[in-house]
């Protein structure tokens, strides 16, 4: 019998939502070294019906065949979600964790497309931003103060979730990329993410794709002037800290 430490999940792609991660996820499920679910969104770490005080990983695992390749999934509510970073480092401290960003108000503005395209939500993207915050701030009863769907504004907020991430892990555990990179050169993205993992990058230069693109139907919004100054007034200070964090120029986002 072996004695040697189970297979365990060493790779997270957590964080953000609506910002490339499921083309990335696509990406990466090539990559000969990785081994990544069928689905994307394990959800693992975020699932308040978890005892977390003993939690049981073998649903988990077994999304994965232990067949010696590096595990990891893609869970993008993980950077935004209240303890998930916290049960991630209690799972393991090594954990190398991967974000990628898009430029905040078109993440709210791309979110709420895709909440209303899934008749989650039947309200104005002009009041979701305005009046609308008031259902994230009443939660959804699992996690007060945050909300899975109506969270439009609250997830853009990257120099705080950015703060707490690195409280929690060291710097050099984490890969930021943009949205932008991945789209331009994603064999660069993908190879500099090998690099990260420790793994062979694949055979260049990867098929181009683009996945999960809003759906076709009618929506009774557009993104106004308006709403742009308003979410960028609103993210005004956040972005600053974000570009201190990060050393980023984001001159090119929302001009904030």
């Amino acid at each position: 019998m072996s004695d040697a430490a189970p297979q365990r999940v060493r790779f997270l792609i957590a964080g953000v939502q609506k910002a490339g991660t499921s083309a990335l996820f696509d990406y990466l499920r090539d990559v000969p070294a990785l081994q990544l679910p069928d689905i994307k969104e394990a959800h693992f770490f975020d699932d308040e019906t978890i005892d977390w005080a003993r939690p049981d990983h073998t649903p988990y695992h077994d999304l994965f065949v232990p067949d010696g390749r590096l595990w990891g999934e893609a869970t993008p509510i993980y950077l935004y979600w209240p303890t998930s970073l916290e049960r991630i480092r209690a799972y393991d401290p090594a954990m190398r964790i991967i974000l990628i960003f898009r430029d905040p108000v078109d993440r709210a503005w791309s979110h709420w497309k895709m909440e209303y395209a899934k008749r989650k939500e039947s309200q104005p993207f002009a009041w979701c931003i305005r009046e609308g915050r008031a259902r994230v701030a009443e939660g959804e009863g699992e996690a007060p103060g945050h909300h899975r769907v109506f969270s439009y504004v609250e997830r853009g907020f990257y120099g705080a979730q950015l703060d707490r991430l690195w409280r929690l892990f060291p710097k050099d555990q984490t890969l930021l990329l943009r949205q932008q990179e991945l789209d331009r050169d994603p064999d660069d993205a993908v190879a500099r993410i090998c690099a990260f993992l420790g793994v062979p990058a694949p055979a260049l230069p990867l098929t181009h794709r683009r996945v999960r693109q809003a759906a076709d139907i009618p929506y009774p919004s557009v993104l106004t002037d308006e709403d742009r100054a308003l979410l960028r007034a609103c993210y005004a200070a956040d972005m600053a800290h974000f570009a201190t964090l990060t050393g980023w120029d984001l001159s090119n986002w929302s001009r904030v």
